[in-house]
């Protein structure tokens, strides 16, 4: 059987698990959630310098995360490097460095034109250079910086740890999962091979691994003893292993206590939009805050949400162009984590708000 034609049938595997585990309860996990909030350095420290950069971790670590995040797609050899997508001409020269390899493909059920990481081998990837993804942002560092592989930012949170005397956690998310399964190029594997080789593969090892598929970690569960988080986007969208295997629920459905409680049987804690723990209105405003972070600790599950940034196109009115309202009100509704672009930011606003208690 081809990888392409078993692909349904495994995610089918997977998340038959999943929906005997929310008919039964699943177990809460008997660990409670962290009391100091931890500052994940989204991308690095792309508000600054662009996105998954070796420069970008560094800056973000120096800036005081106590995580880096680095996305993970893979190469043609099956190399993992760090890329927001596999379409690689939004953060990439790849398109005057290679023209001829531009193709459409079908990624997770949608067609997109462009140029895609398992078209090259690693060697051609590191002739490519960096540039920053937002035309709103310093575009004065494009060109300079590599793409870098997961060995070699694991070897930098190595490094900085001897350099700062603290612990560097990683924070790598599988990207677009089903689908470089279904082309032969799993992610799993490899992901788990590096970290056991590093030294990252306990329950309390600094470390999280994060996807947007729950299929995805109820695998990697069977793999690795790594902290698993399940991402969740908007509401009414579904995870893409779902879609696969022909199950109708959403992100929205996978919020309730008995999801929750099923989540838990297999990972760690919950990574959501930020929008799911206090929504905001069609003029803009605020809502109430849902139950989402209560009910997710109610079940031994960590809440880390996405994306904190400080420019005023992505804040809410309520804050009045300041980024540490945000933080404080996310603090005080007790996330244990926050993923932000701008890491220097988040942890001066983490000091505040534990100054103030």
């Amino acid at each position: 059987m081809s990888a392409r034609a078993s692909l349904p049938h495994l995610a089918r595997i997977l998340l038959a698990a999943l929906c005997a585990a929310l008919a039964q309860g699943a177990p809460a996990m008997a660990e409670t959630p962290t009391p100091r909030p931890i500052v994940i350095g989204h991308r690095g420290a792309s508000g600054h310098l662009p996105e998954h950069t070796l420069a970008s971790y560094a800056l973000a670590i120096d800036m005081g995360a106590d995580f880096i995040e680095p996305d993970l797609v893979a190469t043609q050899d099956g190399i993992l490097v760090a890329r927001h997508e596999n379409e690689i001409s939004d953060t990439t020269d790849v398109a005057d460095k290679f023209p001829e390899r531009k193709t459409t493909k079908v990624i997770d059920g949608v067609p997109v034109t462009g140029f895609f990481t398992e078209d090259f081998s690693l060697a051609e990837i590191k002739t490519l250079r960096a540039r920053e993804r937002l035309p709103f942002r310093d575009h004065g560092h494009d060109g300079l910086y590599a793409v870098p592989t997961f060995d070699e930012i694991v070897a930098l949170a190595r490094a900085k740890e001897k350099e700062t005397g603290r612990v560097v956690g990683l924070y790598p998310e599988t990207k677009h999962p089903s689908y470089f399964r279904s082309i032969g190029l799993p992610l799993e594997p490899r992901l788990v091979t590096v970290l056991r080789e590093n030294g990252y593969d306990a329950p309390d090892a600094p470390v999280f691994i994060q996807s947007f598929e729950p299929g995805n970690l109820q695998e990697l569960h069977g793999m690795t003893r790594a902290p698993l988080i399940l991402l969740y986007e908007s509401p009414d969208k579904r995870p893409y292993d779902l879609v696969l295997a022909g199950d109708p629920r959403t992100y929205g459905d996978l919020t309730t206590p008995a999801a929750l409680a099923a989540i838990a049987g297999f990972a760690r804690g919950i990574g959501p939009d930020k929008r799911l723990i206090v929504p905001q209105n069609p003029d803009g405003s605020l809502a109430p805050a849902t139950t989402l972070v209560a009910d997710a600790h109610a079940v031994g599950l960590l809440v880390h949400p996405y994306t904190f940034r400080n420019e005023s196109r992505f804040l809410a009115p309520d804050y009045a162009g300041d980024p540490a309202k945000e933080y404080a009100q996310f603090f005080a509704l007790g996330v244990d984590g926050v993923f932000s672009d701008f890491p220097g930011t988040a942890a001066a606003a983490r000091k505040a708000f534990e100054a103030g208690r």
